[in-house]
């Protein structure tokens, strides 16, 4: 009897180089393409698929994969917004995702964007390039004693906040689930507008966090608060965030997540022309300093995601419980 297969989607170097480490019991089919209804035929064959974020696992694709016979949806992240769950169910095709494959390493890079933008590295960076060595227009301000307001407070998000005492910042928080955090104070939304300096997204996309960031709430910020998405990018209704950073509503924006991300962001796109008016006029903010969703892109994450990702289909395999499998 032959090796099971996957079906691999939206393959990248790192993904194959750190699934051909760990696997040694499936044949892995790697495509380049994102999953969507106009490829989920390649998956003809396989008993399961593998898929990231920006993949398009609507009710067609889940109806295309169904009648190919695929019994499992491998979500090599923790989120799943884009899987339509309930179609899933209807055709008995299980959805396992890896809820936690490095939460240091999303809280340390969001660190990073908030010194970056703060303390204007890029801009000192490429002035240096020039032999410019002029300090004009790079001021920052001290984290300590500033006000970290954390929205979600998961395991991320509780990384994060351990990170931002270690800078001796005041931390708020909001969550709906609050945790037992010692120092941390749980106030209600419109209190964490109100009174952070940094506002931190670490919740996950549903029907109440979305759009968190909005006009309104933009609306109760501190005029030179830096906003900062590590999440997902629907968490910020983006043409609001603009808005505000052209009316100098707030201080500044890092983002490593985009709403309309999809298409663009994993790819290179230096040689096209990019018609998102929205994210050309974010990069060319002096304020806004946007990564690629790259927040994860630690080797210990890689690592864990590859091995969660095929201990999930061996434990499907196997009869196991699935400890990891979405339900609704």
């Amino acid at each position: 009897m032959g090796k099971e297969e996957i079906a691999f989607f939206d393959a990248k170097p790192y993904d194959k180089e750190w699934f051909d480490k760990f696997n040694t019991e499936y044949e892995i089919r790697y495509y380049d393409g994102r999953l969507r209804p106009a490829n989920a035929k390649l998956a003809e064959g396989c008993r399961a698929v593998c898929a990231f974020v920006n993949d398009v696992v609507n009710e067609k694709t889940i109806d295309i994969l169904s009648k190919l016979n695929v019994e499992v949806i491998l979500m090599r992240c923790a989120g799943y917004n884009n899987v339509a769950l309930e179609e899933a169910k209807k055709r008995g095709i299980k959805v396992l995702r890896v809820p936690a494959y490095s939460p240091y390493a999303v809280a340390e890079h969001t660190m990073g964007l908030i010194l970056a933008l703060n303390r204007k590295i890029p801009r000192a960076y490429i002035r240096t390039r020039d032999f410019n060595f002029s300090l004009n227009g790079l001021t920052g301000f001290d984290l300590h004693g500033k006000t970290a307001g954390v929205i979600g407070t998961g395991k991320i998000g509780r990384v994060f906040i351990d990170i931002c005492r270690g800078f001796g910042m005041e931390v708020l928080a909001f969550d709906p689930k609050p945790a037992d955090i010692d120092g941390v104070k749980y106030v209600s939304k419109e209190e964490l507008f109100k009174n952070s300096d940094i506002i931190s997204l670490h919740c996950p996309l549903t029907k109440e966090t979305h759009y968190i960031i909005n006009e309104e709430a933009l609306k109760l910020v501190k005029k030179n608060v830096l906003i900062v998405n590590t999440s997902r990018g629907s968490l910020i209704d983006t043409e609001a965030l603009l808005s505000a950073l052209n009316e100098k509503r707030i201080g500044g924006a890092a983002l490593d997540v985009y709403e309309e991300e999809s298409g663009l962001f994993f790819e290179d796109n230096s040689d096209k022309i990019v018609t998102d008016e929205v994210l050309s006029l974010l990069v060319s903010r002096p304020n806004v300093i946007i990564t690629s969703h790259q927040a994860f892109l630690t080797e210990e994450a890689l690592s864990n995601i590859a091995q969660v990702t095929l201990k999930n289909f061996e434990d499907y395999l196997l009869g196991r419980e699935l400890e990891n499998e979405v339900r609704l």
